[in-house]
């Protein structure tokens, strides 16, 4: 499936990348580009970088890169024909029948018929959950309050018992063994032979933001272990990049989100009318989630466990949802311990109250770590404010941060005065408020070893869509066979064609290449990094990089040039003689 260059070419030049992807991850600029936490990785300083110049990012930490259109196939699981669609929407360009290749065709099948699987899956478990061997499946979501409205709307369902009822069901609508294994709904055993992932568990249907089921949960019934179980990632399932409860919770016009612990909290809430709640799927909050909660919301309201794991889970959410630009609140359940049972004791109007009582997350995690103090003893008073004042550096807005000096003065009776001194000399002496550490320039180290001349032809190419005065130098000396190593030679050649027409567009050479690796490896080339601070320190450079990658070339040529070859020979000497005169001038 495929589009014409040309139509391809105009939707990425009418698609700015530092504004789509700041729709996925929060970005500061620093000098000429854009820095924020790269959403393909964990981290905690920002390492993924944003060119608007060159329209590419580039991860320093795990080497991610592409074009706008590598982002969102990497982020949401696009394909390249989804991508285009996606971004030509966006900016409004019309598209026109599309064309198809195989692999393309194989792709886009793949991933819909596994979208399939799982549609039939969810109609099967909810169907099982109203025979007679679902019936304590049934009468347990009866027990917890739930309305057959509420059942029906979240697609509730049961697996049978009876391991592989769900197989030979997909078996007898024809698909093959191989996809349902793909599926991750079906376990293939060379000994046991087929059987169902889930059995003998209440489901739930995760389902993504357009309403389409990509993976399931389950809760055992009885006492088997784990209590729940997820599906595997698949080719549609991705637990760090849903939320249960996202694709009704997007359209609730509400205004904040509530981020539960776990499903039953999310249908609770639903119920009682609090349909902006959602879940993580089984795993700590991650950046991912959080940015996709900040395309449609400004506010997060935690309503984690009121027992002690809740509380780390909620410290642990607070700085990720706060990286990812939302406000964030703690909604107090005590004196229960999840949405679920405050909701069935108390009801919706109290916890509507507790929602509008929700304290700000900075004051919740002081009055976590007053728990680790006694108050009543003056040292133990003394070392909490220390450590209060240093939580109080983290806000760089002196108004802000004013604002909860004075609350944490009236909480714990302590002069307004004597709080900010304390705060400003705890600066003093840690140096002010912790800045954001700049990315680590890794651009010329692999998590495997390079060739020796690696850096040295990723330097070159970056210089050449640097600076003009660069790339005239180089071209002097440097043809695209220079370049050993395969890519770089190919990404050479691209750039000497680009410069003849009078462009340089290497967001459009990214494009050229169709394997996900390739693409991050011609981003990682043109994000290579030398310091120099003059022009005579850049021509000095330029010359030392131009040197040493025409003189490996010319080894190398010279290793593999038949003795008979006299021409080739007099053009190796001619070149060499030409290398030992060379003389760089940015003039």
């Amino acid at each position: 499936m495929y589009y014409s260059e040309d139509l391809v070419e105009e939707i990425r030049l009418k698609s700015d990348i530092v504004d789509v992807i700041s729709g996925y991850v929060r970005l500061r600029r620093q000098g000429s580009r854009y820095f924020g936490l790269c959403p393909f990785h964990n981290e905690k300083s920002p390492s993924f970088s944003v060119s608007a110049d060159r329209q590419m990012y580039y991860c320093f930490g795990c080497h991610a890169g592409g074009n706008v259109f590598t982002f969102l196939m990497e982020y949401e699981s696009f394909t390249f024909p989804e991508a285009v669609k996606h971004l030509a929407d966006r900016c409004g360009v019309d598209l026109p029948e599309m064309e198809y290749s195989e692999e393309a065709r194989q792709q886009a099948d793949l991933k819909s018929r596994l979208l399939e699987i799982h549609k039939k899956a969810a109609r099967f478990y909810y169907y099982q959950l109203k025979q007679e061997g679902g019936r304590d499946a049934y009468a347990y979501l009866k027990n917890r309050a739930l309305s057959e409205d509420t059942i029906r709307r979240f697609g509730l369902g049961y697996s049978s018992r009876y391991n592989g009822q769900l197989y030979k069901y997909l078996k007898q609508e024809g698909y093959s063994d191989a996809l349902l294994k793909e599926s991750g709904l079906i376990t293939m055993d060379e000994k046991r032979g087929a059987f169902d992932k889930f059995w003998n568990r209440v489901m739930f249907p995760i389902m993504d933001s357009n309403n389409r089921v990509i993976g399931f949960g389950g809760r055992v019934m009885g006492e088997g272990k784990p209590k729940y179980l997820n599906s595997p990632e698949t080719k549609i399932f991705d637990k760090s990049r849903n939320l249960y409860g996202l694709n009704f919770a997007r359209s609730a016009r509400k205004p904040n989100m509530i981020i539960c612990e776990g499903y039953m909290d999310v249908i609770a809430l639903h119920q009682a009318g609090f349909s902006q709640a959602v879940a993580s799927l089984g795993t700590a909050l991650t950046m991912q989630q959080s940015l996709l909660l900040k395309r449609y919301t400004q506010e997060v309201l935690l309503t984690y466990d009121s027992d002690e794991a809740g509380t780390k889970a909620a410290l642990r959410a607070i700085p990720i949802l706060k990286e990812a630009g939302l406000s964030v609140r703690v909604i107090n359940m005590k004196p229960y311990k999840d949405p679920d049972e405050f909701i069935k004791a108390l009801g919706a109007e109290r916890f509507q109250e507790r929602i509008e009582e929700a304290k700000s997350s900075f004051l919740f995690e002081i009055e976590v770590l007053e728990r680790g103090y006694n108050l009543r003893d003056p040292a133990g008073k003394t070392a909490f404010f220390d450590e209060a004042a240093k939580k109080l550096l983290q806000f760089s807005d002196e108004l802000e941060r004013n604002n909860y000096i004075e609350a944490l003065s009236e909480r714990y009776h302590i002069g307004y005065e004597a709080l900010r001194k304390k705060v400003n000399q705890m600066g003093l002496t840690l140096g002010g408020a912790t800045p954001v550490k700049r990315p680590r320039d890794v651009s010329g180290r692999k998590k495997e070893r390079e060739e020796g001349g690696d850096t040295s032809q990723k330097l070159l190419l970056t210089w050449m869509i640097s600076d003009p005065a660069c790339f005239r130098e180089i071209r002097r000396f440097v043809e695209p066979e220079d370049f050993t190593t395969p890519l770089y030679g190919r990404i050479a050649g691209m750039l000497y064609e680009q410069q003849e027409k009078g462009e340089l567009n290497p967001a459009r050479i990214i494009g050229a290449f169709e394997e996900a690796e390739e693409q991050s490896r011609a981003a990682a080339v043109f994000n290579a990094e030398l310091k120099v601070d003059t022009k005579e320190e850049m021509e000095k450079a330029l010359a030392e990089t131009i040197y040493k990658v025409c003189k490996n070339s010319l080894d190398k040529r010279a290793k593999e040039l038949e003795s008979t070859d006299m021409t080739g020979l007099q053009r190796l000497v001619q070149r060499r003689r030409q290398l030992e005169k060379l003389h760089i001038s940015l003039d």
